[in-house]
């Protein structure tokens, strides 16, 4: 399924540069065949597979230089397809209309289009609509690219397995055969492919009818959620993919039925959506979804192109779309540069980041829906918003864009007062309501003197409260001398380092009225005694290091420090000075606390079972592994004031082979709720040095997700956070209830007020100080109203 708008993917999927690029190669590869002008032009072209990727690859090689020999193998027949529809999306057809007009005018002809999403979530459909999908049969698009490649004088080889050595007697071999490519596996060692299978079984079938627009429908059965997915591809058809967590495909019984019985079964479960009429297969089965990565696209003159090289989940419709792409670069890339060598560097180098950006929101969407069950409690109108925004591609702004009413009945059923973005709505958290959403994330300035924050700090802090966030949290702040992290960590351990933190507090509930602010407390544990960030993280002090305490004798780096394993004595020293600091926090006017168990630091050390290797009450089992921190918690739980909240830090995964997973991490966050946390603030990784840790987008936020709706309480979400449309998104949707953003607030201390200006909000989510209120216009950047034209001439 391609589509032109979002998850589905949409024209305004991907950013600026990525729309520039396609545009770029639409240019370049032009409407007009030109003669050959380098001498070492690949003029014997070998095509592996004929889909539609190859198909137009070999099409454009053969136009732009029509002295190529240019061969396809297909080892099916020509009619012979596996799934019944394609969407394409407006960006892709551009550049189809651009490199090959006559192409192009064969799929309008064939288009069917419309506009709208249907979400179907027990019993109540929700329409969104301005997403504007055209979408046409698979077996006609072959058949357009098959009718170009014969007039242009592609030789089309059918029922043919490509001979071996290709290689060896053609300038260049393009290997387009899918996901099991025999090529990729012939030469796995030089391509370095990295299959994942996934956990939802899917099928592909059809209907003879039209449905009138994209349509999830969910069915809660018995033995589990399914989900079918349907769209139109002619007047009289649609495709329609019904999906399943393995789990509950097993529990239905699905393994032990034919494929009459399955399709049989699928179009009984979802009667309802068929109006009772019959699905059909075509060679259809059951399977599940590999994401196909590699490592390079080209081995000397053979190259990947399509699903032989990626593939992206079926829900936001990318295959053939990227596999188009993918033919309309390598055509002119090999127009481009001087060399072959050259072309396939410059071919891989321009598709494989907008490739991976595609797969991380696919991804997403893949994982949303392995995840379905989940979501299906929550209020239709935002679970229908949670489904069309689970890429991450379309967001709370896009979708006003596209549905204005849509969005709006969304906002009004979340309790959005009228003209309020979701990021300005409150939050409580115990005693404490929160006039927005944003967080300032705790961020390491390594800039104290003996633990002493100082004037630094006070202006840090304080510009950021005066920033409009509801929340400013501190740095980690350590509980001892020996559990600073740097010499420039501050600390709550002395009663000159509480007055200097009063000074912080005081100053914000002054000049800030309405703005909370945390503290952080933490124990660095075997990462201690390093050096200042910009001198060299995590790296030892050159001198007057001080001694190491952890959970275990194991250091953080093989060349590091190995800490002391902690005694049941030196435990107890340790929880005191837990609950001590947080006597001083509670007296320096601290309005939250939270409890530092994130990033391998001495609570997180525990729990973790790669760097807690202990055999006593406080090691092995998970329960073990809890046992430290949880005692901390409730003493800290103890002497902080019952009606201000705590909340605590957790790393949901190690990004690590044996360690926390985030199923565990569930389970975590579920003994904390128990104990009386009164929010998870969401993190990941930095528990061990060769940590693998999957970077993206709001990358963080699935583990908070599943936090916020396995276990019922509150989250923070955390990590590559940084616009507020994306804020926006993930409170609406109801992934998260705060968002808290480091980087974004080192870049400008002001983002929320901000925020708020670029929305046009002005209410009580957010104060812009009397001081400053004159700036809360966006400045002018340039006159933008320039005369328009009086009369316009007859030529």
């Amino acid at each position: 399924m391609l589509s032109s708008k979002g998850n589905v993917p949409a024209s305004g999927a991907r950013g600026p540069a990525e729309s520039a690029a396609s545009a770029a190669r639409a240019r370049q590869a032009t409407t007009i065949p030109q003669p050959p002008t380098k001498p070492d032009a690949p003029l014997r072209v070998s095509v592996i597979g004929g889909g539609p990727g190859g198909l137009y690859a070999a099409a454009l090689l053969k136009r732009l230089d029509p002295r190529r020999e240019v061969t396809v193998w297909e080892r099916n027949a020509p009619d012979d397809t596996f799934g019944f529809g394609v969407v394409l999306s407006d960006e892709t057809l551009g550049g189809i209309e651009h490199a090959d007009p006559v192409v192009y005018e064969a799929l309008q002809r064939d288009f069917v289009r419309w506009d709208d999403i249907d979400i179907v979530h027990r019993g109540v459909r929700h329409t969104s609509g301005g997403h504007g999908f055209a979408a046409l049969g698979r077996k006609r698009l072959l058949e357009i690219l098959h009718d170009r490649c014969r007039d242009l004088g592609v030789d089309l080889r059918f029922r043919t397995e490509a001979p071996a050595g290709l290689a060896d007697t053609h300038d260049l071999v393009i290997a387009a055969d899918g996901v099991n490519s025999t090529t990729r596996e012939a030469h796995a060692p030089v391509f370095g492919p990295h299959v994942v299978s996934h956990h939802c079984r899917y099928i592909w079938l059809a209907a003879d009818f039209a449905f009138d627009a994209f349509r999830f429908d969910i069915a809660e059965t018995e033995h589990g959620v399914m989900q079918l997915h349907g769209y139109p591809y002619a007047a009289d058809a649609s495709t329609v993919i019904v999906e399943m967590h393995e789990d509950v495909w097993r529990a239905a019984g699905f393994a032990d039925l034919d494929a009459a019985e399955s399709v049989e079964r699928c179009a009984k479960i979802f009667a309802d959506t068929l109006k009772g009429r019959p699905l059909r297969s075509n060679n259809s089965a059951w399977t599940t979804f590999r994401t196909v990565t590699n490592a390079h696209w080209s081995h000397g003159n053979v190259v990947l192109l399509g699903d032989a090289a990626h593939t992206a989940h079926f829900s936001i419709g990318s295959g053939t779309k990227l596999a188009v792409e993918d033919a309309l670069a390598l055509a002119a890339c090999l127009e481009e540069q001087p060399s072959l060598e050259n072309a396939l560097t410059a071919y891989e180098e321009e598709r494989k980041p907008v490739v991976a950006s595609t797969q991380r929101a696919a991804r997403a969407s893949l994982e949303w829906f392995e995840n379905l069950g989940l979501y299906v409690d929550q209020p239709s109108r935002q679970f229908a918003f949670n489904l069309l925004t689970r890429s991450r591609r379309v967001t709370h702004d896009n979708l006003r864009l596209r549905d204005s009413g849509f969005t709006t009945s969304v906002e009004e059923e979340f309790g959005c007062p009228p003209g309020t973005p979701p990021m300005f709505t409150p939050f409580r958290l115990r005693g404490l309501t929160l006039r927005n959403r944003v967080v300032v994330s705790p961020m390491d300035m390594y800039s104290a003197l003996d633990g002493v924050p100082g004037d630094f700090h006070l202006v840090h802090l304080g510009a950021r409260a005066l920033g409009g966030a509801g929340l400013v949290m501190t740095e980690m702040v350590c509980v001892s001398e020996e559990g600073r992290i740097t010499p420039g960590c501050t600390g709550l351990y002395t009663g000159e380092q509480a007055d200097s933190w009063k000074r912080i507090t005081d100053f914000v509930h002054a000049q800030s009225p309405g703005t909370a602010i945390g503290v952080q407390l933490g124990h660095s544990g075997r990462k201690g005694s390093t050096r200042l960030m910009w001198e060299g993280m995590d790296e030892p002090l050159p001198g007057g290091n001080w001694p190491l305490v952890a959970a275990s004798p194991v250091p953080y780096k093989p060349a590091g420090q190995v800490p002391r394993e902690l005694t049941p004595a030196q435990l107890a020293d340790l929880r005191e000075q837990f609950t001590s600091a947080a006597r001083r926090a509670a007296r320096a006017g601290f309005d939250l606390l939270e409890l530092h168990c994130a990033h391998g630091y001495l609570l997180s050390g525990f729990l973790s079972p790669l760097t807690n290797r202990r055999t006593d009450a406080y090691g092995g089992s998970p329960e073990n592994r809890l046992r430290f921190p949880l005692e901390v918690f409730d003493a800290v739980r103890d002497v902080w004031p019952r009606d201000r909240p705590m909340t605590l830090r957790i790393s949901a995964t190690d990004w690590a082979e044996g360690g926390n997973t985030a199923e565990d991490a569930v389970e975590i966050a579920r003994a904390f709720a128990a104990h009386g946390a009164d929010a998870i603030d969401v993190s990941t990784g930095q528990v061990v040095a060769d940590e693998r840790p999957e970077f993206g987008r709001s990358y963080q936020t699935p583990f908070a997700d599943r936090i916020r709706h396995r276990v019922g309480v509150p989250v923070i979400a955390v990590g590559a956070i940084s616009s507020w449309d994306d804020v926006n998104s993930l409170i609406l949707a109801g992934r998260t209830d705060l968002c808290a953003l480091a980087r974004p607030h080192l870049y400008d201390p002001h983002w929320t007020l901000h925020a708020a200006a670029e929305q046009g909000y002005d209410g009580p989510g957010v104060i812009w100080p009397a001081p400053y209120r004159a700036g809360s216009r966006r400045p002018q950047t340039g006159r933008t109203d320039a005369p328009k034209p009086r009369l316009t001439l007859r030529r």
